[in-house]
């Protein structure tokens, strides 16, 4: 039985033609349990806010984090709605295709971890713009990267605050947009709170917990579904498919569900393996620890719980397309990120259902704030002090610039987030990833490893890869003039009704990103720039950390 026909009814008696209720659990567990994470964390947070004085405590929790506290945290950071709801409702409806994002997300890390996170560690301060202008002209570099930094950010929120709109009206029983769009600001709002007060402190620890929790839930979820199949998982594969074929949909181990067109898929694969290292909220974890050492550690810590988590979803995906099933899935309020929601309270009713659901709400607010310290960190560490004061302004006001900005994005991120409700979250993340692959991991790659490089190189591959990834999203399938599913009535498409698309592919990464790097190497050879002292300087600093320890408390 699904778990929509077993949801106790909130519609009053009345004529039969009443709508069938779409609320699954109680609604007062559901509230009471929210209530207890969001009570507990805002604790945390305010504990932890208390010497958030300077910039180094705001920005980088005081470099007091360990490899392993960082890993975990980082975890937290990096296993998104996008990983929890948007994954799982992918493998639910497109089986083998909605895994994909699993992968990508994972091997991402390697290049992470290969290229990047120590090198980054060892030269910057507290953001990504630190290392792209170590050696290149200050203003116009800062002020390229802190604009793709609020980009990607921006796409990112995005993600978060939909898939919080979709959860909560699920779990509330809150019909219609108008209740959705409610509780977007009731998160945006908690979320201001938590980076305001608690800084890089107070949002590691949250993100902290909330891993924790996310891994044991999905943890006990997984076992229970496995158990229902006899710890078998191709038994649980087979009956998945054979389910969803019975009920008229294709079947799941087939790739080309959601990706018809090899070269989409291409794409979408490109964006996911590169983002990672571009993505500044990302970034920004690696100056919390004390040690490049220790930014080394937090990596390999975060490789292995992200990459147990993202089996987990295999296991979680199938079971709610045979437990759940399609069509309850895409009908519930939050769309296709209800499929984990609505698995847990298939397995173990309303109180499993409460628990997954309120850790995956403490999951959102834990990205949303970590994405927000991120920007709020570029705006005023890149803008405000480097461009505006000329490195004049003291950690005091920076700090407070930070928290006026993070007020202003949290505005801008509730707007943006009513925007995006009933996409698919991971698929909003994956465009987010596509952008920060082309505007940043070419500027990084190239400022850490190549001698020539310039700031013409900066600003072209940083303005190139942000201006094509976001034109040709605009002028995707994704905005507009995808068909109506014949489930939902509606077009996948952000906007209905109207279809102005001429880019063909979903995800725009197989063009913008070599485009990025194209474009880098461009700028760089038409330009007769060239520092070769202070290459050296970053070389040496980038392989032996000699220099960063003292430069991160200036």
């Amino acid at each position: 039985m699904s778990a929509l026909a077993t949801a106790p009814s909130l519609v009053t008696a009345g004529p039969s033609i009443a709508p069938a209720a779409t609320t699954v659990g109680n609604p007062a567990i559901n509230i009471g349990i929210f209530a207890l994470f969001v009570v507990v964390t805002l604790a945390i947070v305010i504990r932890a806010s208390r010497n958030n004085r300077s910039a180094a405590e705001y920005y980088a929790g005081g470099r007091a984090f360990t490899g392993r506290q960082n890993g975990i945290a980082i975890a937290g950071d990096y296993l998104s709605a996008a990983s929890f709801l948007g994954i799982a409702g992918a493998i639910a409806i497109n089986g083998y295709d909605g895994f994909l994002y699993s992968i990508g997300f994972l091997v991402a890390w390697l290049v992470a971890l290969l290229l990047v996170a120590e090198l980054l560690r060892n030269v910057g301060k507290y953001t990504m713009a630190d290392v792209l202008s170590f050696r290149l002209r200050q203003r116009p570099v800062r002020i390229a990267a802190a604009i793709s930094t609020l980009v990607v950010s921006f796409f990112y929120l995005l993600a978060q605050m939909a898939g919080a709109g979709g959860l909560v009206a699920l779990l509330l029983g809150i019909e219609g947009a108008v209740g959705q769009r409610l509780v977007i600001v009731v998160v945006g709002i908690l979320m201001i709170f938590y980076v305001i007060f608690g800084g890089m402190k107070g949002t590691t620890w949250v993100q902290i917990i909330k891993a924790v929790l996310l891994i044991i839930g999905a943890a006990i979820m997984t076992v229970w579904v496995l158990g229902k199949f006899g710890l078998n998982l191709s038994t649980l594969l087979g009956d998945a498919t054979t389910a969803s074929q019975d009920a008229g949909g294709k079947d799941l181990l087939q790739p080309g569900l959601q990706y018809k067109n090899p070269v989409d898929f291409i794409s979408l694969s490109m964006a996911l393996v590169l983002g990672t290292a571009g993505l500044p909220h990302v970034l920004m974890r690696f100056y919390t620890v004390p040690t490049s050492r220790e930014a080394r550690r937090s990596v390999v810590w975060a490789i292995w719980l992200i990459g147990i988590f993202y089996l987990f979803t295999l296991v979680l995906g199938f079971g709610a397309a045979d437990l759940v099933g399609a069509k309850e899935i895409k009908n519930a309020p939050g769309g296709v990120n209800s499929a984990a929601p609505l698995l847990a309270f298939e397995l173990g009713g309303e109180i499993l259902l409460g628990i997954i659901s309120a850790v995956a709400f403490a999951t959102i607010l834990a990205v949303v704030a970590g994405l927000t310290i991120t920007a709020s960190a570029s705006l005023s560490h890149d803008i405000y002090n480097t461009v505006v004061k000329k490195g004049a302004a003291t950690p005091e006001e920076e700090v407070k610039v930070a928290r006026i900005a993070a007020l202003v994005l949290g505005a801008i991120a509730i707007v943006g987030g009513i925007f995006a409700l009933g996409q698919n979250i991971a698929f909003l993340v994956a465009l987010a990833f596509a952008v920060a692959a082309s505007a940043n991991l070419p500027t990084i790659l190239y400022s850490l490893f190549w001698k020539r490089f310039n700031t013409r190189g900066a600003l072209w591959s940083i303005y190139g890869g942000l201006v094509s990834a976001i034109t040709l999203i605009v002028f995707s399938p994704v905005v507009s003039g995808k068909a109506i599913d014949k489930v939902t009535g509606k077009s996948p498409s952000m906007l209905q009704g109207v279809d102005f698309h001429w880019f063909p592919l979903d995800n725009p990464g197989i063009i913008s990103i070599p485009l990025g790097f194209l474009l880098g190497y461009i700028g760089t050879v038409t330009s007769r720039e060239y520092n070769a002292a202070k290459y050296a300087e970053m070389e040496v600093r980038s392989l032996t950390g000699h220099g960063a320890e003292t430069a991160t408390h200036h």
